[in-house]
């Protein structure tokens, strides 16, 4: 049995639940009179959700919370106008695999949003294909909500830029290497489209964060030599299959997908890869290559693809590093931060569930009473940012396509992790050339294909061997 479930719980905006008293407020001023400006004759921007978990949901509740108006005081109202983000929104269409998801989010939303819940049962959609079903209920202007796994990010993308519609996608954004190279090519055809494009690394749409970055691009801390990002936990294991279920749609279920390569990139991606991506920002660049070990404790019965520990080295051209350490073992010393060190001192980034805890230390001394900076408090957090200045961008005709820099992130990822897998350098021109894909069918998928990857006989599935594997 997986844990998954609680790393869903710990992701704050993902955490439905705890969003109820946020959304009671929002509902009671959605009929607040604040100017804005559509493409649809009445101005109401309508999404389909495509994936109806936790993420899902809280990215209904954030996109109709979009403006500040969960505040619910001035203050709120002021930022809603001034945001741009603010106007009418409605969910009009659901796209899942599952009855008992897409029936227990059209619930829950429902008793928190109430008619801007529009999805009668012949818009609730599923199956492999449910996804084309609930962008044809938009039109141009409105956005579609790609919030499944990472397999299928690429193809509902696709789809959407092809329909004409604006997407909100969670990471992760490819499982492999191919995958990146369509989400690119899709990120291209977006732009030409006017396409805006909003992509679930919310640390970029953090307050404190983009302070501290204002502060390192100023050289407050020098030339930047080493990054280090932890993500430490008791971790995320998965008895076997016991070959009495469909097993595609069994490692698609609830808590699973995560324990597969083909399917969402793995554990380490899937926590990381905000991680990752807060170095890459800092550096202001891609790194050059990347190497590293990884394995699994002595005894473990985990019956997933993934390891239980992963240690990266990523250099950049001028030769900085990042040191990123991925762990999920129980009753171990956890971790969940990220820190720089320059040549005139050292900062905080981030911290434990992606905090805004970004400072200044006087030197490399990593000490409260050494603290020299912070950052303003955040009025606004990360995961409503990314939607007040996604529907900004639609509302007032803006660009915005985070489609290419999402995909790259991703990438360096998944350049970590076949370096882990492989046990061999991989570099970034490797990388980009790479055409290694886990499933070749992904589009074709249906309820009785075969599952891309199968257990053994004791209901295992294959682990990486270092020296053997090959994932770029």
């Amino acid at each position: 049995m997986t844990s998954m479930d609680t790393q869903n719980r710990l992701a704050s905006r993902r955490d439905f639940i705890k969003t109820t008293g946020r959304l009671a407020a929002a509902s009671a001023l959605a009929g607040l009179n604040i100017p804005y400006v559509h493409a649809g004759d009445d101005h109401t921007i309508r999404l389909a959700l495509i994936g109806c978990g936790g993420r899902g949901s809280g990215a209904v509740a954030n996109a109709m919370s979009a403006g500040g108006l969960v505040l619910g005081d001035d203050a709120g109202t002021s930022r809603a106008a001034a945001s741009g983000a603010s106007g009418p929104i409605k969910l009009v269409a659901m796209a899942e695999l599952r009855q008992d998801r897409i029936d227990q989010a059209h619930s829950a939303l429902t008793q928190i949003l109430g008619d801007r819940i529009d999805v009668p049962p012949e818009r609730r959609f599923l199956g492999f294909d449910a996804y084309r079903h609930a962008i044809d209920c938009l039109r141009p202007g409105d956005v579609a909500l790609l919030t499944t796994h990472a397999a299928f990010r690429a193809p509902h993308l696709e789809y959407a830029v092809e329909k004409g519609v604006n997407v909100f996608m969670e990471k992760d954004f490819a499982a492999d290497p191919a995958g990146v190279k369509r989400m690119l090519r899709a990120g291209e055809a977006a732009e030409k489209k006017n396409l805006k494009i909003a992509a679930g690394l919310m640390a970029r749409h953090s307050s404190a964060r983009q302070a501290l970055i204002g502060k390192i691009r100023e050289g407050a801390m020098g030339e930047i030599l080493l990054i280090r990002a932890y993500r430490m936990d008791p971790g995320y294991f998965m008895g076997p299959f016991q070959h009495n279920a469909n097993e595609l749609l069994w490692q698609l279920s609830p808590g699973h997908p995560f324990q597969f390569m083909w399917s969402s990139g793995g554990i380490f991606i899937e926590l990381m890869i905000h991680q990752i991506d807060e170095c890459f920002w800092i550096k202001d660049a891609w790194p050059v290559s990347a190497h590293g070990v990884g394995g699994r404790f002595a005894g473990s019965t985990d019956s997933s693809q993934n390891l239980d520990s992963y240690a990266i080295e990523y250099t950049w051209a001028d030769g900085a590093k990042a040191l990123v350490t991925g762990r999920y073992i129980p009753n171990c010393h956890n971790d969940f931060a990220t820190f720089v060190h320059g040549t005139k001192c050292a900062a905080k980034f981030s911290g434990n569930i992606h905090a805004p805890t970004s400072w200044l230390y006087k030197d490399q001394r990593l000490e409260p009473a050494n603290i020299t900076w912070k950052p303003e408090k955040e009025a606004v957090n990360p995961w409503q940012a990314e939607w007040d200045v996604l529907l900004s961008a639609i509302r007032n005709n803006q660009p915005h396509n985070e489609t290419r820099r999402a995909a790259l992130s991703n990438l360096g990822a998944i350049m970590g992790r076949a370096a882990v897998h492989s046990g061999k350098i991989i570099t970034w021109e490797e990388a980009m050339a790479s055409d290694f894909q886990f499933c070749s069918n992904v589009d074709a998928l249906n309820a009785n294909s075969p599952a891309p990857v199968q257990a053994d006989s004791q209901g295992r599935y294959p682990a990486p061997i270092p020296g053997k594997t090959v994932e770029i």
